[in-house]
């Protein structure tokens, strides 16, 4: 059973506080069915990752990167877009000095 998205949200910051990042919810979608966005931001060289939800053809759900720039504007013109596609999506932000997403399930190399 998945958690929904709201508790899954609350658990993932409190990873990052426990890890010494900072991470806020940038946009808050649907509490029990939202996808989720997580943008991390590495202040150690300043360059940005976006990760989308997925799931693979064996129900197993991944996190994958739908933009390849590690720029923040490009990233946030992604996410802008995303929101009109989906309403209900939540965006969460990481800052981290090592640029970490703090993600434990499966991400795809990509």
């Amino acid at each position: 059973m998945l958690l929904s998205s709201d508790i899954w949200v609350a658990a993932l910051i409190r990873r990052v506080e426990l890890g010494g990042g900072f991470a806020v919810v940038a946009r808050k979608g649907d509490a029990r069915a939202g996808s989720v966005l997580v943008k991390v931001l590495n202040r150690g060289d300043g360059t940005s990752r976006l990760y989308a939800e997925a799931t693979r053809g064996d129900g197993e759900r991944v996190w994958m990167r739908p933009a390849l720039s590690d720029q923040e504007a490009d990233l946030d013109r992604y996410i802008e877009r995303a929101i009109r596609i989906d309403p209900d999506i939540w965006v969460v932000e990481i800052e981290d000095k090592e640029g970490r997403h703090f993600l434990i399930e499966p991400v795809e190399q990509g």
